[in-house]
C-alpha cells in the first residue's frame, strides 16, 4: 500500500518535511511501519502550490530514496501547500502517468488503497466519466479514475457530496458484480486553498491516516512523520475531514 503526506501552513522548503523528520516520507518508502507493504518503490510524485492557480507537479518511476533530482527540487521549492506520495503498485504498471498526485486544473488528489477486483468494474467506471474529462486521464490506475469521477460528480461545488456520491457509485457497482474483495480508500484532495482527507473501507481495515496540528501549519499523512508518534491523531474510519491550520471539521461518510 502507498504512503503519502500533505502540508499546509507557512511556506517552507519541501525538504523540511520530505527528508528531515526521523520517519519522513522518504524513510517510509524504505521502511513503512503501518502498511502491509514495507517498501514503496514503484515511483513517487510531488504536487505543490505557489503563485499560480494550477499546482506544479513532478513524477518519477525511480524509488524516492534514489533520485537526486528529488533532493534538489525539495531543497529549492518552497510552498505553503504541497502533497507527496510514494507508490506501491496494486496492479497498474510503473509509469510516470500512474504516479500520484493527480492534477486537474487547480485540484490535486492522491490515494492509498484499491478497488477490489478493479478489472471487473473498470469499463463501467470509465464510462461514467464525461468525455471532456476522460481526455485528461493519463494513466491506468483506479485512483485516477476515482478522481475523474469525483470531478464529474461536482467536486468543485460540493467536495463532501462528490466524494460520498462517488464512493457509493463504486460500492453499488461492486455489489452488482458480486465482488467480495474490499474497496479501501484513504485519500487527500486540495483545490489550492482547502484540504480534504478521507479514510474509508468497505471492510474493517481502512488504511491508516494521521494528522498533527502545529502553531502555524498542519501535516496529514499515512503515518506519523516521527518515530515517537507523539501528538499525531488517528482519523476515524468512515469520515471526511476538512483540515487546515486552525480547523479540523470531521463528518461521517454517508455511503452504505
Amino acid at each position: 500500500m502507498c504512503r503519502w503526506m500533505a502540508y499546509q501552513g507557512s511556506p517552507v522548503y519541501l525538504e523540511q518535511w520530505l527528508f528531515e523528520p526521523d520517519h519522513s516520507l522518504i524513510h517510509q518508502s524504505l521502511s513503512a511501519r503501518k502498511s502491509e507493504v514495507t517498501v514503496n518503490a514503484d515511483g513517487f510524485g510531488l504536487g505543490w502550490y505557489d503563485e499560480r492557480e494550477e499546482p506544479g507537479q513532478y513524477h518519477e518511476i525511480l524509488p524516492a530514496w534514489s533520485d537526486c533530482n528529488l533532493k534538489s527540487l525539495a531543497r529549492h521549492i518552497k510552498s505553503g501547500l504541497f502533497f507527496a506520495h510514494v507508490r506501491a503498485s496494486t496492479g497498474a504498471s510503473t509509469a510516470r502517468s500512474n504516479c500520484h498526485p493527480f492534477g486537474y486544473k487547480n485540484w490535486l488528489f492522491m490515494h492509498n488503497g484499491q478497488i477490489g477486483q478493479y478489472e471487473q468494474v473498470r469499463w463501467q467506471i470509465d464510462r461514467w466519466i464525461p468525455e471532456e474529462l476522460y481526455n485528461h486521464r493519463r494513466g491506468g490506475t483506479d485512483s485516477e479514475a476515482i478522481f475523474m469521477l469525483m470531478i464529474a460528480n461536482g467536486l468543485d461545488e460540493n467536495p463532501a457530496n462528490a466524494i460520498n456520491k462517488t464512493l457509493q457509485q463504486i460500492l453499488d457497482l461492486m455489489r452488482e458484480k458480486g465482488i467480495t474483495e474490499p474497496f479501501r480508500f484513504t485519500s487527500m484532495l486540495s483545490n489550492g486553498k482547502d484540504m480534504w482527507a478521507v479514510r474509508f473501507s468497505s471492510d474493517e481495515h481502512a488504511p491508516s491516516l494521521y494528522y498533527k496540528q502545529f502553531g502555524d501549519h498542519v501535516v496529514v499523512g499515512s503515518e506519523p512523520l516521527d518515530l515517537s508518534g507523539e501528538g499525531w491523531q488517528l482519523v476515524e474510519p468512515g469520515h471526511i475531514v476538512k483540515v487546515g491550520i486552525e480547523h479540523y471539521n470531521s463528518q461521517s461518510l454517508t455511503v452504505e
